[in-house]
């Protein structure tokens, strides 16, 4: 889009490439706790827009969208690290959570149930569901476990989005990782399992899958925090 001067038009170009900074932070609230706002993400995003807009060289090859996807997750990203969203107290009751599954399915040769899962943690169901809606199930890809980094020397975001050690991309390349990966997600109860493919594969927000499910977003959010816990557990041994 081009003026009457024959300049990149921004103004049209910003307004033609929103839908895409609200999905993205959509896409990325899924793993975040309730304390990030969404139109936070949104603002920061549009920085990253048209900073991408600025920065954009044609002759590099490089599809616009693409590149601007770049910049727009990179903008997000900065501004969750510079606040650390992901707190201590969040990524410890991630960690119990996952312990719990691994006792039970070690015991009871199976994937747990909620109640279960609630019971071994010593707590009801509602509190159980409540805490998988703080904590948000976060990507695979913060298997800290892999990445052989200590998290007291870091952020969150420093270990496990910013490190190209621990990219996820870098990640799964490994064929073992994988097949594994695939395995556990087979494992996962029926209607995790459809989360994950709307979410991951089918790119749906949790709104969307809500809607298809005929469950509450939270609820949405809390199952997916849990296929996450589960996968995350299975993969350990990876």
């Amino acid at each position: 889009m081009y003026t009457a001067k024959g300049q990149l038009d921004r103004n049209a170009l910003i307004k033609q490439y929103q839908p895409l900074v609200r999905r993205l932070a959509h896409h990325m609230m899924a793993k975040l706790p309730p304390s990030v706002e969404v139109d936070d993400l949104i603002q920061v995003g549009l920085i990253g827009l048209a900073d991408a807009l600025t920065r954009f060289e044609a002759s590099q090859g490089v599809q616009f969208e693409t590149f601007a996807t770049q910049r727009i997750r990179g903008a997000m990203l900065d501004e969750l690290r510079e606040n650390d969203w992901m707190s201590r107290g969040s990524r410890k009751s991630q960690k119990e959570i996952e312990s719990a599954m691994r006792a039970l399915e070690h015991r009871l040769g199976r994937s747990p149930v909620e109640s279960e899962i609630a019971k071994e943690l010593d707590m009801t169901l509602a509190d159980y569901q409540s805490l998988l809606s703080k904590v948000r199930g976060t990507q695979l890809v913060y298997l800290e476990d892999m990445s052989g980094r200590n998290e007291d020397d870091d952020t969150y975001l420093d270990r496990h989005v910013a490190d190209s050690d621990s990219d996820p991309l870098n990640m799964l390349r490994d064929a073992r990782l994988r097949a594994g990966l695939v395995q556990a997600i087979k494992g996962l109860p029926e209607r995790e399992q459809y989360i994950m493919s709307m979410y991951y594969e089918q790119d749906m927000n949790l709104k969307e899958i809500a809607a298809v499910l005929d469950v509450t977003e939270s609820r949405v959010c809390q199952l997916h925090s849990q296929s996450i816990a589960r996968l995350r557990a299975k993969m350990r041994s990876h």
